[in-house]
């Protein structure tokens, strides 16, 4: 059996255990030894994140080659309509070329924690909430699809990754789950010269 451990990483706290420049880091919460983080959570987003003491499953959790899905709550600034939500099922076209299809909905508002700091509110500009399923990895994806259809982001929450949910769980607390060890990955072959 493997370990992993679920964590509701806060806002402003590393995806890591170390930081030359005294910000917080997985160290101020998990007391867990041995583990480490099955991918990363940028610093200025929330939500779910997994660590892991098996190398195999944090590899399978974290490759991009296994396009494990990942679901946020995304509090985006305007009033997000049809079209938008249709161009992020689609596929938006970036700077490093087109995603691909996401799964998107427009929220209510939805039932979150308060976030320190709280997000900045202008009262000319109303906000929306969306969900947003994405089977990618790349760098602020989920920021860059929002703004370029027109909704910049203005609070990330990451809600489940594969079939590991967020739930209940409170910002910067965790809970361990043992999961069957990953498969072994099959041998390769040797050429023969």
């Amino acid at each position: 059996m493997s370990k992993i451990i679920l964590f509701n990483k806060p806002y402003g706290v590393l995806s890591q255990f170390t930081d030359d420049s005294g910000r917080p880091t997985l160290a101020d919460y998990i007391r867990h030894k041995g583990v480490y983080a099955a991918g990363r959570l940028d610093f200025d987003s929330e939500g779910l994140l997994l660590l892991t003491d098996d190398g195999r499953l944090q590899h399978q959790i974290s490759h991009p080659r296994q396009k494990l899905p990942k679901t946020y709550w995304v509090q985006v600034e305007g009033d997000i309509g049809p079209d938008a939500l249709a161009r992020l099922r689609h596929g938006v076209e970036l700077k490093d070329g087109r995603t691909a299809p996401a799964r998107a909905r427009a929220l209510a508002q939805p039932p979150v924690w308060p976030r320190t700091p709280p997000v900045r509110e202008r009262l000319a500009i109303p906000t929306s909430w969306l969900e947003l399923t994405i089977s990618e990895g790349r760098n602020r994806q989920v920021r860059r699809m929002t703004a370029a259809v027109g909704h910049p982001t203005l609070r990330l929450i990451r809600m489940a990754i594969g079939n590991w949910k967020l739930d209940t769980l409170q910002p910067g607390h965790c809970r361990e789950e043992e999961v069957f060890a990953a498969a072994k990955a099959p041998a390769r072959r040797q050429r023969r010269r």
